[in-house]
This record gives structure tokens, sequence and C-alpha cells, in this order.
């Protein structure tokens, strides 16, 4: 292409079509290393456009297409020993660089080139034995940590923060930069100088957090270290917008949808849930069969695309909840207000009719825009207390009328419950962690969260709702985001056999796994403690499940098709489809080439941010649970407890108590015998007794240990 060519389709694409000129330039066999200004020059980029280029430059060495090399040239990865990476560092002697496809590598500190946990970074590949890698970084490509919460450490002449994050090195802090803050008190820290092969973080202290005598210090910390005391208030552009949307649906809201205001409809949510995204409603026919409405709340009428609300929740990506508190993806006067399906309101919804035939299979469905007015909000509890007829007199006053329609709900569950396990799909029974604050913040009870078959019928009316919605608009090809979850790697269901063997249990036909032959093995478990432990290891066997702007299945549930459609107040995925659902009704199915090109960007590029914010979302909500359970086992130091083994290593064994809070016995703590790790068969045996442990045993342990900066629980066995 000669050089006029260039030029001319350059300066005359769009911000896409210009950064796919530039990358087919950069990836071109025949490319010469150039640098920015030679760039320039090739192009004949004008200087008002100077922005757009920094800007696509900026994205091509963020997603790993280019890096800048020493003398300012940009150079093409796509030599196969170069790796895009988030490096997470283990300590501080090793990290890892984790791949997005493919395997991790191992970093040690010698080679990190300066680089801290959480930065994007380019790794060469330095040695290969089998899958496993070493690298070393060569550019850090990207900075994700501009700020640190931590405790001060106060010397003569200078001082030191130690992060919270103990994945952090410590940051210098000059004697200048903190002349007035006192040793152990909690602080932000401005990273103001980034480490080097040489030399540590530099930083300046912003703002005093606490003592560390302070109530609720550590909680408060991690909360400002993850920046959700930011998130708590949304800014001033979206909550103009937020004002004026009124609370109340107006008459004219409710033209060209259906009315269904009259239809017994119930939402079922835990007791103190505020933001009801899903209502439903189930009719048994004359035959036999069925018909399932949902109706989900039409969030997406009120986030207009490209509103500030809009883009702030593509920010977010998703609500997180902590013990006490959420940090919504939508403003209040929306999650809580006008778009929660709330008891006796007119509430604007997408809703789907399902026709399941007597035997539980789905013969026809259709969506379409709706008004609901929900009969009565609901809880777990209620419910299951009234399907199993354990109501008491008050409850029978309150739910007697609807007690048939609730009796049809958990039949049609059951039905399609059974039908899920005869397919294949993977049950997890895996106990959540339910973590009970005080009035005053502090933890009070920390127990397994209970769930019901009450849980289950919402659970599975939302099961297929997703799958039918995410069917139909496959086969529709129009853009779209799907819940995707891939095969597991043969290798680890290698590994997972050989815990598997000690019960004398295996996943059989491993190199093109089905998903029920992982689904037989769990449901032949007899014990519930071993079917806990065990269901946490088939978990960690498989690959994380995420979003895609292509439809990959999700193997879990041994679906070809599934979405997330049913919580558009608490995921941007759900939020996205719904507006391409209702744009598609109003356009009757046609979009012009240049929405479908739009929009199949977005659904692309949403299903990335959403994937890293739901992973984001995830973490923070560990990491409290981890704190809260330091915390409250601090309370418990020399007492006993009755425990289960749920991990063996080659350094210790890793116990679960019965109120799910995990703990670990390292090979010292361990009395009696000297005890080596068995790799062959994933046991602990004893040397002298010849006393095997093995996953799913019972230990009684005591505990010795609750570090709050390690957030490690440490037992001893007994």
């Amino acid at each position: 292409m000669s050089k006029k060519n260039i030029v001319n389709r350059f300066q005359n694409d769009k911000y896409t079509k210009r950064k796919e000129v530039l990358t087919s330039f950069f990836l071109n066999d025949q490319y010469k290393l150039v640098t920015r200004k030679q760039i320039i020059s090739l192009f004949s980029i004008p200087k008002n456009d100077y922005d757009i280029l920094d800007s696509i430059l900026k994205e091509l060495q963020e997603n790993g297409t280019v890096y800048l090399d020493d003398s300012k040239r940009f150079v093409p990865i796509i030599n196969k020993n170069l790796v895009k990476c988030k490096y997470q560092a283990k300590s501080d002697k090793y990290g890892f660089g984790i791949v997005e496809d493919g395997e991790d590598v191992y970093i040690s500190a010698k080679n990190l080139n300066g680089a801290m946990s959480n930065d994007d970074v380019l790794v060469e590949i330095v040695q290969t034995q089998g899958k496993s890698r070493e690298g070393k970084v060569i550019r850090i490509i990207k900075r994700n940590t501009k700020q640190v919460v931590g405790r001060f450490v106060k010397s003569k002449n200078f001082g030191f923060v130690i992060p919270l994050d103990d994945s952090l090195n410590d940051i210098y802090i000059s004697k200048k930069n903190s002349a007035n803050i006192k040793d152990g008190q909690v602080v932000q820290v401005n990273i103001e100088k980034y480490p080097t092969e040489s030399s540590k973080a530099e930083g300046r202290i912003i703002r005093i957090i606490g003592n560390s005598s302070d109530s609720n210090i550590d909680a408060k910390s991690l909360y400002v270290s993850y920046g959700l005391d930011k998130l708590e208030k949304f800014n001033e552009s979206v909550q103009n917008e937020v004002n004026k949307i009124s609370q109340n649906v107006l008459f004219e809201q409710k033209r060209d949808r259906i009315d269904r205001t009259k239809e017994r409809v119930y939402t079922i949510d835990a007791a103190d849930a505020k933001d009801l995204d899903d209502a439903v409603c189930v009719k048994k026919q004359d035959d036999g069969s069925y018909i399932l409405s949902v109706y989900i709340a039409d969030v997406s009428y009120y986030v207009k695309e490209d509103s500030f609300l809009d883009k702030e929740a593509i920010s977010r990506g998703t609500s997180i909840y902590i013990p006490g508190k959420v940090i919504p993806m939508l403003p209040k006067e929306l999650s809580n207000g006008i778009c929660s399906l709330n008891e006796g309101v007119d509430r604007l919804t997408l809703g789907v009719d399902i026709f399941i035939s007597k035997e539980g299979k789905v013969v026809d469905s259709q969506i379409f825009k709706s008004v609901i007015n929900v009969t009565k909000k609901m809880s777990y509890d209620k419910v299951y207390k009234v399907i199993t007829n354990k109501e008491s007199s008050e409850l029978k006053a309150e739910y007697g009328k609807y007690k048939n329609d609730l009796m049809i709900m958990n039949e049609l569950a059951l039905l399609l419950n059974n039908n899920r396990i005869k397919n294949g799909c993977i049950n997890f029974d895996i106990p959540e962690t339910h973590i009970i604050l005080d009035v005053n913040g502090n933890v009070e009870k920390i127990e397994p969260y209970s769930k019901t078959f009450a849980n289950q019928i919402i659970e599975e009316f939302m099961l297929i709702t997703n799958m039918v919605v995410a069917e139909k608009y496959y086969f529709l090809q129009l853009p779209f985001i799907y819940r995707v979850h891939e095969k597991p790697d043969e290798e680890k269901l290698r590994d997972l056999n050989l815990i598997l063997s000690s019960y004398k249990l295996r996943i059989k036909g491993i190199r093109d796994v089905h998903p029920k032959a992982i689904s037989d093995i769990l449901n032949n478990i007899d014990s519930q403690d071993v079917k806990d432990i065990i269901s946490t290891y088939v978990l960690r066997a498989m690959k994380l499940a995420k979003y895609s702007n292509e439809c990959l299945g999700h193997f879990g549930l041994n679906a070809k098709y599934y979405c997330h459609f049913t919580s558009p107040i608490r995921r941007y995925p759900d939020l996205f489809i719904h507006r391409i659902i209702s744009k598609s009704m109003e356009k009757n199915y046609l979009f012009s080439n240049k929405e479908l090109s739009k929009y199949e960007n977005e659904a692309e590029q949403y299903s990335k941010i959403s994937s890293e914010m739901e992973k984001n979302a995830t973490k923070i909500e560990r990491d409290f649970d981890e704190l809260y359970s330091v915390l409250y086992m601090q309370n418990f130091i020399g007492d006993q407890f009755e425990a289960k083994i749920s991990s063996v290593t080659s350094f210790g064994v890793f116990i679960k108590l019965e109120n799910t809070i995990e703990g670990f016995i390292s090979f010292s703590d361990m009395p009696g015998d000297y005890y080596i790790y068995d790799e062959k068969t994933r046991m602990v045996v004893g040397k002298n007794t010849s006393k095997q442990l093995k996953i799913g045993d019972s230990i009684k342990v005591k505990l010795i240990k609750a570090d709050i900066l390690t957030k490690q629980i440490d037992f001893e066995m007994i």
C-alpha cells in the first residue's frame, strides 16, 4: 500500500478504524520500528488529531499489541517468548504473571524490574519446563496501584508504610512527608515514585484514617484501601440525571406494554433485600403443563444509553456486597426505588412467559415489555415453612391465601431441578459464609448461610429464563453478552482424580469430559461433609465463568445457551442485553449495519470490563470475609474445635470449622509424630505411626493465632 493510500485511509476513518489501520501497520511483516514522531510524519496526522493517535497508541500498548523500547520505538509483540500479564506477588521473593489465556508465569523478585503487584507487565519467558514457565519483566505496561493504605512505622530520619495488602512491599516515606504522623497510625499514601530494581517505592501520606486502637479500624482501612468510600456517593452529573426520574410509573410509560398488574405476582428474596430484580408467577394448566412468567425490572428504560448513569454503571460493572453494606451499581433511587419490584406499586418490567410441558421441557416462550404490581413480597424462610407445612398460625394468616400458588411453584421447581441433575448439571454444594454484625459494626456471629428449597425455587426459575433468553437471541444473530463457562483443562482433572482416588472415585473420559461425569461423582458422595470439601476441589478444577460476546456454552450447567438476564439492578451485562432486547422489539428486530457494528463492539468491550469488575468485586468480598473471620476468631484463642481437613499441602494442612471459617496447621503444630506429605496420594502420613490424614478427615484442633495483618488463622492438632 502506498503512503498516499495509508494517509487517506487513516485520516478518513473513525477511531475504531484508525486503530485497525495502526494495528495492521505494526503487525505487517515489512514493518520497521518507528517512533511516535515518525508515525505522525508517515501518516501525515494533523495536530488536532494527536490526542486520537495517543489514545490509540496507549490502548495498543495496554492490550499487548506493541510496547515502547528504550529508543521510544514501537515494537510489535509477536514473539512467542513475550507475554502480557498481570503481576501478582505471593511474597517479597516471588510472584506470578497471570495470563488471560495460557499458563501463568513464575517471576522471581530479581526479575521484577520494579513491577508491583497488580501491574500490567510484559514478560519475556526465560525458562520452560513442561508447562511451567519462568519469566522476567521487560516492560511495565500500566501501573495499577496509585494509592496504598497501611500502617505507618516511624524511625528517626524517615518512616515507611506497611500496606494492608501483603502482596505489596513497604513504601518509603521521607521525614518531611511524615513529620506529623504518629507511629502505628493507619494512613493512605499516594505513590510518588515507583520501585526500581534497586530502590523501594516512595510515597506521600495524604490522609490519616485512624489509630490502631480505633474501633473498627481494620474494616475501615480495608474499605478505604479499595476506594469503597469514594463509591458511596454518585457524582453530580449522575445525581442530576437521577433527580429527573419520577419515583412513580407514569400513565404514558405504560403504553405499548402488556398489563399484568392484575396477575398474582410474587418476589421471593432474603428478608432484608431492598433491590428486588425479579418477580414470578406460575400457572398450572388442565393438561398438567405450566406457564412460568418471570418479570425482570426494566432498568434500561431508566438508564439511557450513553448517559452519565450508564457510563457510571459500566465502570462499576456490578454491585459489591460486604457484611452490613452494599456498594450499589446504581443509585438507591433506582436500585431500591423505581426499578425495585416493591410490593403494591406499578413497575416497568421485561416479562418472559415460558411454556413448560408436564415433563419439564420448554415447548415455547415469548419475551415482552410489561407492567406489573407485585402482590406480595415474600422471604425465603417464610416460603420454606409454607411449602413444608411448618407455618405458624401467624404465618398461615399472612401467607394462607398464597399457599396454592407457592405449592405449584415448588412442584415446577422440583421438576426443573430433577431434569437438570439428570442432564448432568453440576451442583456445587459449598456452604456460603454468613457474617452477622452488631449495631456497632463488630462481628457478632459467623455461621453457614442457610439455604433451603425456597432459594432453589427462584434459582431454578432464573436459570431456565436465562437459558431461554440466550437461545432466542443467539438464533436472532444479534449482538449480545453471554455468560460462558469453558471445559476444564485435562491436567487439572488429572490432579482432581488423584484427590478422588482416596475415596475410590474417578472422573472418566477426562480428555473430552462431559459435565455429567463430574455431576455423577458429586451426587454419589454420601457424606455431606466430604461432599462439601470435594465440591470445593471440583470448583477449583473448573475454569472461571466469564462474560463474552460469543456464545461458547456453559459447561457447569451443561447449557448450550446461557446469559445473565435476571439481575439488571446489580450487574451491567444484564442491563446491556435488556437494552438490546428492548431496541430489537422497537425496531422489529431489524438493526442497521452501523447499529450492529456499534453494539457488537460494545458487547465485546463490556464483556471484558464486566468480567474484570466481577473478579474485583469477588476479591473485595472475599477479603472482607477473611478479615471479619480473623477478627471474630481472635475471641477464641486457646479454644478447641472440631474440624475437617479441607486441603493437604507439602507444608501442612488447611482445615474448615463447622462455622465455615478456614485455618491452617503447619507440620510443626501436628504433635505426636513427624508428618510427611505424599504427593501421589495427596495425603499426610506419620513417619512413625503411619497415621494417614486426607481431605475430609475429622480432627480436633486448638486455635493458636489469628493475625490481622496476614489475615491468617493458625491451629494446632490435638
